[in-house]
């Protein structure tokens, strides 16, 4: 799901709701006191029922006759949302998320970049390149490195000419951008763009074991930047 985009009294609520019960301040099971929980944010039962249905769309929460509102098991939160990957990031979770994400990849994007370098068309490699120029040209801006990356992926998972993968965007993404958001904030990250290069390379010759074994050594560099800045939040 997309991240909420809404503004003033609304969004400020979302986030204050959401990001408490990522963090377990609400646990799963808790009954929501609507009342109680509009005074003490200062809203109305209206802004505040609102707010709620944006969290029931993110599996947060649910409501049922007699019980009231509820906070339901992580088991049914929509993991792969941006918000609530944020807020779980916000919550002190990064380094799980960020492996997790990892570890996903590693079993995903191989793959990927095998099938791409068989099936790529030439609308596929200009896509390619102009995401590989984005993230060339991003600078220190670590919103339009992000932006280019997942641009650069999204292009790749439509560049096997498989339609499922291709809307694997909607798996990657978020937990994508998040990363990038984070790696590229901290100062020192490696360039990005020699090991998106080396992928891009293979694909655009048609060999898919080279392209394949770009995208696991990317891979490997990604995890070293996971690794670099939890030792450096560690020394914090």
């Amino acid at each position: 799901m997309a991240r909420y985009t809404g503004r003033g009294v609304h969004y400020q609520v979302v986030q204050d709701i959401g990001s408490r019960i990522v963090s377990g301040q609400y646990a799963p099971g808790d009954v929501l006191d609507l009342r109680a929980l509009g005074a003490e944010l200062d809203v109305s039962l209206t802004v505040l029922r609102e707010a709620l249905k944006v969290l029931t769309g993110k599996g947060l929460v649910d409501a049922r006759q007699k019980r009231g509102t509820f906070v339901r098991p992580r088991t049914a939160w929509n993991l792969l949302d941006n918000d609530v990957i944020d807020w779980r990031i916000d919550g002190g979770d990064a380094d799980r998320v960020l492996r997790d994400l990892a570890d996903l990849r590693s079993v995903i994007e191989p793959a990927v970049a095998h099938r791409a370098a068989l099936r790529r068309t030439d609308a596929d490699l200009e896509a390619l390149d102009a995401a590989l120029a984005a993230m060339a040209s991003a600078g220190g801006d670590p919103a339009a490195a992000a932006e280019a990356d997942a641009a650069f992926h999204r292009a790749l998972l439509t560049a096997t000419g498989n339609e499922l993968f291709a809307r694997m965007d909607l798996l990657l993404e978020p937990g994508l951008r998040a990363r990038d958001r984070l790696v590229h904030a901290h100062s020192g990250a490696d360039d990005p763009v020699p090991s998106h290069r080396a992928v891009l390379d293979g694909v655009r010759d048609g060999d898919a074991p080279r392209a394949e074994l770009a995208m696991l050594d990317l891979l490997a560099k990604a995890l070293e930047d996971i690794d670099t800045m939890a030792a450096r939040a560690e020394h914090r």
